[in-house]
């Protein structure tokens, strides 16, 4: 058993390998060192035949994991951005593991669970959510673009609710994660410690089979019908013009949430998805997510983004370009340029 002072708590118990993250003050966000250590375990377990199944759960009581720890990669774009490109290169590294993992990989997405707690969970084989989660991709906030094989989901999410959930980076309940493909089944959360149990003591399917409940119907879902109108625009201006001229209310509260995302970064995500959606592997969107993220790295607004959200938190970025229609195709092109060197996986 792990110290209770590590940041991932690492233990087999009847054969279930249980990964803890175990940051609870920082909602267990994702350090380098936490990657590094999950895809030790990981690779540990894949050869040992006493362990048959890994669970993933988090420390604490708000949630599994509020995403990559941005303020390291703050410090680092500041500088060099090496660190942050090591640590992004690892992390995509271990998702593409995940997704491919040879043994049942369970991941219990209780309360927050955002950016890079989707990469570590949204990829597994059995994806549990409750109904406290609150997921989400919330990078065009600070000048980022979605990633962690955040584009691959949300480019096969139904309709173009995955457009609506990346431009505007508002989060997203347990119903609407099963409904986007982000999840699989339901829990109620009071259930949840007597279902990690039952997981340890009778198995996965087991315990499912008495824990599993039929989730609540998914509010995303619900408002297909005018998600897909608006979002169906060639631009993101196109977008918030047919946002703002539809009579939903909840379409104009996306305009107004969309317009404080950083331009540039909304620009690239909306390229982003759509190619994504032609990409055939997850391999290869975390690839183009790799290139994005880089450029993203080398960009006046992710560091703005960071600062305003979580250094300075006075919440007001001044994005550069300012305007959406300052990016232009070229702008937007120079992220998906090839990373040097670009992101590989091991054979």
């Amino acid at each position: 058993m792990a110290p209770e002072n590590e940041d991932v708590l690492v233990s087999v118990d009847n054969g279930v390998g249980v990964l803890t993250l175990n940051r609870p003050k920082a909602i267990n966000s994702l350090t380098h060192a936490m990657v590094t250590r999950i895809a030790d375990a990981l690779k540990d377990w894949e050869n040992d035949g006493s362990v048959h199944t890994v669970l993933l759960t988090g420390a604490g009581e708000r949630g599994l994991c509020a995403g990559g720890d941005i303020v390291a990669i703050y410090h680092s774009a500041r500088a060099d951005g090496a660190e942050a490109r090591a640590f992004w290169h690892d992390e995509y590294v271990l998702n593409a593991h995940i997704a491919r993992y040879p043994k049942p990989y369970l991941a219990l997405m209780d309360g927050i669970v955002m950016g890079g707690g989707v990469g570590v969970a949204a990829h597994a084989a059995v994806r549990i959510v409750t109904d406290t989660t609150k997921m989400g991709m919330p990078e065009v906030g600070i000048g980022l673009i979605p990633d962690v094989g955040g584009t691959y989901l949300l480019s096969r999410a139904p309709g173009r609710l995955g457009l609506h959930v990346a431009l505007t980076g508002a989060p997203f309940s347990g119903a609407d994660a099963i409904a986007m493909g982000f999840a699989d089944r339901f829990v109620p959360h009071d259930a949840l410690t007597s279902f990690k149990q039952a997981v340890v003591t009778d198995g996965v399917d087991a315990a499912l089979a008495a824990y599993e409940t039929e989730p609540p119907a998914s509010p995303l879902l619900a408002q297909r019908h005018w998600i897909d109108e608006c979002f169906a625009g060639e631009t993101v201006p196109d977008i918030l013009a047919e946002l703002r001229g539809h009579d939903a209310g909840p379409a104009n509260d996306a305009a107004n949430l969309i317009a404080t995302r950083s331009p540039i970064a909304l620009a690239v995500t909306l390229a982003a998805i759509r190619r994504a959606a032609d990409l055939d592997s997850l391999e290869d969107v975390l690839r183009q997510e790799y290139r994005t993220s880089c450029a993203a790295s080398r960009s006046h607004d992710l560091v703005e983004g960071i600062r305003a959200q979580v250094i300075d938190k006075d919440r007001s970025p001044q994005w550069v370009p300012s305007t959406l229609t300052l990016c232009g195709t070229e702008e937007v092109e120079a992220y998906f340029a090839p990373a040097d060197p670009d992101l590989t996986f091991p054979e």
